[in-house]
């Protein structure tokens, strides 16, 4: 039986058109090195991503879980290392945990220096991150990662960000680092092999 990954992507939120997380994982053939890939856009919401993910991991029973999210005005693809037991958007919420009496942090289970450097290997910017902030996307992956923790013992997860798609630009300050859209769903490509490989 081939194992799975459900590999999400957040839809456009900001004004903007497009969010290159789902539409670079639309992109991605039905199966890379052996893991059949379940696609998944999830709403750019603190609390109905995470309800969102839940249902799907009940209906996929995934080996592995991979969140894409847009990182606007980072230069690199950056596979994030923890996530913290907070939300903060600067209006609404305003220092609320993601999860009542969680705990502070979760570490990402998945390869995250080895994502970063298979990317490399394919000539596309990369590096670990440390912060995902306290926006939707750490808290979506603060929720998987808790979620795996009590319910789905041997789940790997972890949150991958983007850069801007190339096709953002109009509009942005001169200077905005953007990929073309076929490079982000090249590095997804290569997230995905290191995943397998260290499943």
């Amino acid at each position: 039986m081939k194992k799975k990954l459900l590999i999400t992507g957040f839809d456009p939120f900001g004004g903007e058109q497009v969010n290159p997380a789902f539409e670079a994982v639309r992109l991605l053939p039905d199966e890379i090195a052996g893991l059949e890939l379940c696609k998944l856009e999830i709403p750019t919401e603190f609390i109905k991503s995470g309800v969102i993910l839940k249902d799907a991991l009940r209906a996929v029973h995934p080996n592995a879980v991979l969140c894409v999210g847009q990182a606007g005005g980072r230069t690199a693809v950056t596979p994030e290392r923890v996530a913290i037991n907070l939300m903060d958007a600067g209006y609404q919420p305003i220092d609320t945990p993601v999860v009542p009496d969680g705990p502070a942090a979760f570490f990402s289970t998945l390869p995250v220096k080895a994502i970063a450097a298979r990317i490399q290997s394919d000539g596309l910017p990369a590096a670990v991150s440390n912060t995902a902030g306290t926006y939707v996307c750490n808290s979506l992956l603060y929720t998987l990662l808790h979620t795996a923790a009590l319910e789905y013992p041997g789940l790997r997860g972890g949150f991958l960000p983007v850069p801007y798609a190339a096709e953002q630009l109009s509009g942005k300050p001169v200077g905005t680092f953007a990929m073309p859209l076929p490079d982000i769903a090249r590095a997804l490509t290569r997230a995905v092999e290191a995943i397998s490989e260290n499943l």
